[in-house]
This record gives structure tokens, C-alpha cells and sequence, in this order.
């Protein structure tokens, strides 16, 4: 009994010794315990992710990767093997596992080293949330105090939940959600057993037991996991046996991007920095809503990808990559090699590396990265005449043996029927925007073929000269100085004597055709370059610079000489777009958007676009209106608004903004209309005065709601097309990156047939079919949306050689629409003589429009 006692004296003096080293621990380490309070309202860093405005993932940005999941989402086999292999008495202690602490210990003792941390799932989070994982006593000591705390804060599945989402998993992927999606590319609830086990083995050690890095050691640390599960009857011996022998399926996956968009994803990275700073931006979980159609993206895409690849064949094939073996005196290598090395290359867009394996005579066979043979028949080999400049090739190859050998490295992608096609990566670059006039709205833009190669956005980046799509600006300003689309000028070569320069100019069309006097109207169609000269010297310079500063383009952009006509200026395909949509929406200037929401990670919504729009007359008096209750009567403006906020703020968010007014709706609808001519042509073929418009090609989309306008600068350095109707604004622009760089031109080719393109290039030949593709979806099952004439406007039947009144029905004459009280009050008698001015006419043959601005 003695003994007894004395133990129960030694026992309650080591229980109150502990009590008081705990107490001192605690009261030495309490200035250091963070406030666990924060787990209430915690916020788990989780990556921006970009969308399009119809809700498909563009891309995603941050150092982590996080798909937060509720524990009710889980399913249960990945709760047991977490609980099995971490923490099985989870649910039965309060924050410490004395038993896994005694364990420990003994371990500590009997071999000296820290094998064994004793860590519950309650001590890792807070661990992971407010600590390091530094092996040290003091940590331990923190930790098991923190732990404690968080005990009485939260509940277990709380505690749990926020585990499973907080823990690192290797690759950037922090929780089980991102791990699911890395490693195997889909949700929790599509895992097996074997995955599921693999994930919860990883805590441990992400980087070493990592299944991608050491799939043999993830390996044995997964079929750990499933022991332990089999041990605490998670599983039956069946499931154990089936799982673990179950070979490692990991691989690397990326985001699960819907729609990939890097141009516009890298406009709202670079716009969300800027305004929110690296740390919330990347880390606080915000979705961003881009304006965006996931449709009209990836026609866009696709369209500026398939012009390019159009280019690039037309002007020649410039031989393999690489060529890995001379089929004539080495032997090829083994296939496991040039696997291994195709499996090197970096793809790019839509091209796939391939080595040529045999040659025969009008087909080659291949293989690809996995190892696969196939053959490309003659007609994915028969374009690839040999390239010798921009504006030369060689002769129609008659053989595959003309194009390719044995141990070639190529590149292929597949035609519209699915067939593989030898292919290359294209030198010259593009750019497609495209926005809605009506509020600036942008609906698509591509920035280059491939961010990969290059991630300078030339949609927003790139000022190039825009020849002939600086015309209808011009014109704009000829109308706002008495011109009208009936005014006759006359189109014949100009000879001008510039003393300060001691030369001539002399501006010419192209191609080098004139045919007198000519209206307005068709001027523009044909896109007559000395017709664009007459009237800019006509409106003047200056004042005609001026008028173009409306539209929102900078000044320094701007030349103040004539060369102005043609085409000089330099700006951006966006703001080209901006300018341009004036004509489309009754003459007002725009803002340009892409982003239309922000929301945070819970659903707030942080920002939502109030883009300025082209209001109607009654739109811009309502708002007047409404601004003039609100500021005279606040009262009554305030009634029925319970929460008494402002009233002028709440209205103000009703209504539109109106965009500034920069032209008159009537000028704008006459330069809308006059542009559709570019594409439809005038006069009667019946009769042997039909003529085509420069942008004629755009016929195909059998759609007489479009206006368009073509351009090209000096050698096909640029080459453009704008065209648009009501609601749908798109600007093409095709060039090489290095400006001096021209397009060039090509010959025919004999392999092709019918339905080619040739000559030199244009905006006509090399932009607009990009155009004409992107738009031939943009505008699919949509209405005809013209662009309607406005009031004050008069429609007067006109003698089309004269310009004058015409009493004819015929095809001599039109409709045509003119500003009211500018029509012309004579009628014409009879058809005024063509006169051409007398110089230049002995000159020798004119250059072609390459050759202007």
C-alpha cells in the first residue's frame, strides 16, 4: 500500500510537472500563435480563370493550382484513404493523437531520429495554414496548440474539408480537386481506387513520390496507402489486389481549357494586374467574364490560320525542318529514336511533326510522334513547288521525289476532310478583330498564328500603314464639304510638280485603268487612288486630317500631306475597327471593351462593363430626361425607394451611356451605303456597264446587308479588309512583321487548276478571305442587318455618266441618296464628253497598286 501511494504521489507530481511545463510552453510560444479565427472566413488562394462571355474557360492564371471541393463532394474511398494513411482516429480525438504521440516518441528513443511526426490531419492544417514544415520541438509545440484551437473553432468535417483543399500535391496543384484535374485530366467522382489512393500518398512528399517524376516510387507509395486501406477494412482483398495492380495512368494535365484563346486571356491577365496587382489577381479566385463568343473566336482563329496556311503554299514550299538521316548513304534511324524526338517538338497551332519514312512516286509514307504510319497522298504534296523568293517560285512538281526524301522532319495538319497534308509554319503574320458597332463591344480578336511563337498581339499592338482603308474616311470628309456620292471627278493620272523636292508626283490607280469622269460613289467601289487625291485636296489637307481625328485616331498617327489619300496613316487593326464602326452605327465613336464581368471567388460581383453605346435620338433625350428629374426634383425622384440611396446613382445605372456623336448620321449611312458597292458593283452586265468593286469576292456570302472596303500599301508591304453591317464590325489585316518586308506576288500554279489565287498580292487576294471565312460564321443564321437610312435624307433617280436628274427608267440611271437640299436641281440633257487630262498620258505603262500607298 505504501509502494501504491508513493506511485500515486510520483504520478499526480509528473501530471502537475507537465501541467506546468505545458502552461510555461504555452505562455513562452502565445505571442507567437496566430488567431485561428481567420479559418472561419478563410480564403484559399485559387487561380484567376478567364472566360468567354457564353461562360467556356479561355485559360487560367496563378502560381497555385486549386479546384476547391465540399467534403459532401468527395467521394468516400478518397475520405477513407486520406483517414487511413493520415490520420485514422480523426474523428475520435480532439486535435492530438496521444497514441500516435507516444508511437513517436518510442520510435525517437529507441533509434535517436525524428522518423515519425505524430501529425493529426487537424495539426498538418495547421501546419500548412500558419507554419513551416521545419522539423523542430518548438514547431511541434506550436502546432499542437494551434490545433487545439481549431478544434474548438470548427467541426470536424469543416476541419476536413478545409485539409483536403489547403495540402500540397505536386505540379502547382494544391488540394485534391487540382490534383485530380493534373494528374489525371478529371473530376474526383471519375477517379478509381488506384487513382484515388496515388493522390492520398502524396502528401508525405509531393515532389519525390510525385507519379509523373518517379512513377515507380509513387507506385509503392500508393499501394501503401491501399494496405492501410485493406488493414482498417476500408477495402476488401479483392479491391486491394484489382488496385494494386493497376498500372500508373498519371500524366501531366492542364487546366480543362474549353476554348484556347491566348491573345484575349493575356489582354485580361496584363488589364486585371494592372488594376487589381499580381498578389489578388493571381491568387484571390476571381472569374473574369470576357466579351468574347466562344463561336466566333474559334472561327476567328481558324480563319486567320487557314489564310496564312493559303499564303504560304501559294508562294512556295521552303523545304523540311531538319533532315535527320541522308536517305542515299546513312540508314535510317530506329523508330524509338525518332519517336523520342518528335515527341521534342513543340507543336504549333494546328501542325503535327512528322518524319518521312519512304518515298513513292506521287505519295510519302510518315511517322508521327505516337508512332504512328501513316501515308499523305499526292494531293496533301502537290502545292509544294519549290520557293526561291516572295515573289518567285519554281516549277509544278511531278513526283514526291520533286518535293521530299526519306528521313525528312516535316510538318502536316489535316484538311477539311480530315486528310494529313504537308504542311510548314508560315512567315508572314495576321491579325482579326472583330467588334460590335453598336457599343464597341469585341466578339472576337486573334492577335498572330501562334501565341507560342509569338506573343506580340498585333490586333492591338501593331500600327501599320492602312492603304485604302483610309478612304472612306476620306470620303466622309469630302461630304462634309459639299461632295456628294453623285459628284463627278475625274479619274485620269496626276502629274504634280513638287518644287521643294524638285520631282513629280504622281499617284496612280491600280490597276492602272481610268475612265474619266467618274461619281463618287463608284470611286470609292473601285477605290480610284487619284479620285481619293482630288478630294482630299478639295476638302484640304488640314481640314481633312481634322475630320480623321474624329474618329478617334491619335494625330501623330496622322500625316498632313497628301500622301493621306492613299493610305499613309498608321493604326492599329482595333482602333482601324473603332474608327470604321462609325459608318456602322449612325455616326458615333465607341469604346472598345473586353471584359464585361469580374466576380470574386464567392460570386460578388466586382465589376460589370457600362460600355458606351449609339444611342438613338430618343435614347439621348430619355437620358437627358432622367438627368434633369434627378437633379431639379430629388424628391420625387426619390420616392418608393425604401433605402433612401441615391436615386441620380440607381437611375444612372439604368440607362445607357451614349457615345460621343463624330459625324452626322446621314454622312455615316451615305459612306456605309457607298461601301456596299465596293462588294455588289453598279451598272447593268446585261448592257456592258456592269462593274465590279474591289471587294467583289465578298459576293459569296450572298448577303446584301455588307459593306466592305479593301486595302493594300506601297510593294504589298499591308494588306486589308474592313467590312461590316449593323451589328458585326471586322478587320483583317495580313503583313509580315518586319515592315519593309513585301508580300510579293505569285505565278500559276499548273497542279492546282481552277479557282487559284495569283498575282500579286492585295487586300483583296491576301486579307479578305479571312474576312469572308470568319464572317461566313459570325454571321450564320443571323438577320440581315443593314444599315438603314436615316431622316433626312432624299433618294432622286440620277443619269449615272453625269450625275445630273434623269428623266430615264433605265439602266442609264439609279436611285441614288443624297443629303436633303444637296441633290441636284438640273436634269441632264445628254452624256458629257470623257475628257482626260493631257498629262501623262504618253507616259509608259503605270505600276500596279503595290507600288502606292
Amino acid at each position: 500500500m505504501k509502494i501504491f501511494k508513493k506511485f500515486l504521489q510520483i504520478l499526480c507530481i509528473c501530471v502537475l510537472l507537465g501541467c506546468i511545463v505545458l502552461a510555461g510552453l504555452y505562455l513562452y510560444v502565445r505571442s507567437d500563435i496566430p488567431s485561428v479565427a481567420v479559418l472561419k472566413d478563410v480564403k484559399l488562394q485559387t487561380p484567376m480563370q478567364v472566360f468567354t462571355r457564353d461562360g467556356k474557360l479561355i485559360n487560367q492564371f496563378g502560381e497555385k493550382r486549386r479546384i476547391p471541393v465540399k467534403i459532401s463532394e468527395v467521394p468516400q474511398p478518397m475520405l477513407n484513404a486520406f483517414l487511413a494513411t493520415e490520420d485514422n482516429r480523426f474523428y475520435d480525438h480532439y486535435g492530438i493523437d496521444p497514441i500516435g504521440i507516444v508511437r513517436s516518441a518510442i520510435v525517437l528513443i529507441s533509434t535517436g531520429e525524428k522518423r515519425q511526426g505524430a501529425s493529426t490531419i487537424t495539426m498538418q492544417l495547421a501546419r500548412n495554414f500558419f507554419l513551416t514544415r521545419e522539423k523542430a520541438y518548438i514547431r511541434k509545440v506550436k502546432e499542437i496548440f494551434i490545433a487545439l484551437h481549431i478544434e474548438q473553432l470548427l467541426t470536424k468535417d469543416e476541419i476536413f474539408e478545409l485539409y483536403l483543399n489547403k495540402i500540397e500535391l505536386g505540379n502547382r496543384a494544391f488540394g485534391i480537386g487540382a490534383a485530380a484535374q493534373v494528374y489525371y485530366g478529371k473530376p474526383l467522382q471519375e477517379l478509381d481506387l488506384a487513382q484515388m489512393a496515388m493522390i492520398a500518398g502524396l502528401p508525405k512528399a509531393p515532389s519525390a513520390l510525385n507519379p509523373i517524376r518517379n512513377p515507380e516510387r509513387a507506385k509503392n507509395r500508393r499501394n501503401v496507402v491501399l494496405g492501410r486501406m485493406l488493414d482498417e477494412g476500408y477495402i476488401t482483398q479483392a479491391e486491394f489486389d484489382e488496385a494494386t495492380n493497376k498500372p500508373i495512368t498519371a500524366r501531366f494535365h492542364g487546366a480543362e481549357i474549353e476554348l484556347y484563346a491566348p491573345y484575349i486571356s493575356e489582354m485580361v491577365r496584363a488589364e486585371l494586374v494592372a488594376q487589381y496587382g499580381e498578389e489578388q489577381a493571381y491568387n484571390s479566385g476571381m472569374r473574369v467574364y470576357t466579351s468574347v463568343e466562344s463561336k466566333v473566336q474559334q472561327a476567328a482563329q481558324q480563319a486567320l490560320r487557314d489564310n496564312l496556311y493559303a499564303y504560304d503554299m501559294r508562294h512556295g514550299y521552303r523545304g523540311p525542318e531538319a533532315v535527320l538521316w541522308d536517305s542515299e548513304t546513312e540508314a535510317p534511324l530506329d523508330e524509338p529514336q525518332l519517336i523520342a524526338h518528335l515527341q521534342g517538338l513543340n507543336p504549333l497551332a494546328d501542325l503535327h511533326g512528322a518524319v518521312v519514312m519512304s518515298v513513292d512516286e506521287q505519295s510519302v509514307e510518315v511517322l508521327n510522334e505516337l508512332g504512328e504510319r501513316f501515308t499523305i497522298e499526292w494531293d496533301g504534296l502537290k502545292w509544294a513547288r519549290k520557293f526561291i523568293t516572295q515573289s518567285r517560285q519554281s516549277y509544278a512538281p511531278k513526283s514526291a521525289a520533286d518535293i521530299l526524301s526519306a528521313g525528312a522532319q516535316i510538318w502536316y495538319r489535316f484538311d477539311n476532310d480530315g486528310r494529313p497534308l504537308l504542311a510548314q509554319v508560315p512567315e508572314a503574320s495576321s491579325a482579326l478583330v472583330s467588334i460590335d458597332p453598336k457599343d464597341g463591344r469585341i466578339k472576337a480578336i486573334v492577335g498572330g498564328y501562334s501565341f507560342e511563337q509569338s506573343q506580340y498581339n498585333r490586333a492591338v499592338q501593331a500600327k501599320r500603314q492602312v492603304g485604302s482603308n483610309i478612304k472612306p474616311f476620306i470620303y466622309s470628309a469630302a461630304l462634309e464639304h459639299g461632295y456628294s456620292l453623285a459628284t463627278i471627278i475625274n479619274d485620269a493620272p496626276i502629274n504634280h510638280w513638287d518644287k521643294s523636292q524638285g520631282v513629280a508626283w504622281r499617284p496612280k490607280n491600280s490597276p492602272a485603268k481610268y475612265v474619266g469622269p467618274i461619281r463618287v460613289r463608284r470611286a470609292l467601289a473601285q477605290s480610284k487612288n487619284v479620285v481619293s487625291v482630288r478630294l482630299l485636296r478639295g476638302v484640304g489637307v488640314d481640314p481633312a486630317a481634322e475630320h480623321l481625328l474624329k474618329f478617334g485616331f491619335h494625330d501623330e498617327d496622322i500625316p498632313r500631306n497628301e500622301t493621306l489619300a492613299l493610305g499613309s496613316a498608321s493604326l492599329t487593326p482595333l482602333e482601324l475597327a473603332r474608327g470604321m464602326s462609325a459608318f456602322a452605327n449612325g455616326g458615333h465613336l465607341v469604346e472598345p471593351y473586353f471584359i464585361t464581368e469580374i466576380q470574386s471567388a464567392e460570386g460578388e460581383v466586382l465589376m460589370q462593363a457600362r460600355p458606351y453605346k449609339a444611342c438613338s435620338e430618343e435614347q439621348k433625350r430619355s437620358n437627358e430626361m432622367f438627368a434633369e428629374l434627378a437633379m431639379l426634383e430629388p424628391s420625387s425622384a426619390s420616392e418608393g425607394n425604401p433605402d433612401n440611396t441615391d436615386s441620380t446613382e440607381t437611375t444612372d445605372t439604368q440607362l445607357p451611356q451614349c457615345a460621343p456623336r463624330v459625324i452626322s448620321k446621314q454622312n455615316a449611312f451615305l459612306i456605309a451605303d457607298a461601301m456596299t458597292s465596293a462588294i455588289w458593283g453598279g451598272g447593268s452586265w446585261k448592257h456592258g456597264t456592269g462593274w465590279n468593286g474591289t471587294g467583289w469576292r465578298a459576293t459569296r456570302l450572298k448577303r446584301r446587308d455588307l459593306s466592305g472596303k479593301t486595302g493594300t500599301t506601297n510593294n504589298s508591304v499591308d494588306t486589308w479588309f474592313s467590312g461590316f453591317n449593323a451589328n458585326v464590325m471586322t478587320t483583317v489585316w495580313v503583313g509580315f512583321d518586319n515592315p519593309g518586308n513585301p508580300l510579293g506576288r505569285t505565278s500559276y500554279n499548273n497542279n492546282l487548276g481552277k479557282g487559284q489565287t495569283f498575282g500579286a498580292e492585295s487586300g483583296a487576294k491576301t486579307a479578305q478571305p479571312a474576312w469572308i471565312d470568319y464572317m461566313r460564321v459570325a454571321l450564320e443564321d443571323e438577320p440581315a442587318a443593314p444599315i438603314e437610312p436615316p431622316e433626312g435624307l432624299e433618294s432622286v433617280r440620277i443619269d449615272l455618266k453625269s450625275g445630273l436628274l434623269s428623266h430615264q427608267n433605265d439602266h442609264t440611271s439609279r436611285f441614288e441618296y443624297f443629303i436633303k437640299g444637296t441633290a441636284p436641281t438640273k436634269y441632264v440633257e445628254k452624256a458629257p464628253p470623257v475628257i482626260f487630262e493631257t498629262q501623262g498620258q504618253d507616259e509608259p505603262e503605270l505600276p500596279t497598286e503595290d507600288e502606292l500607298f
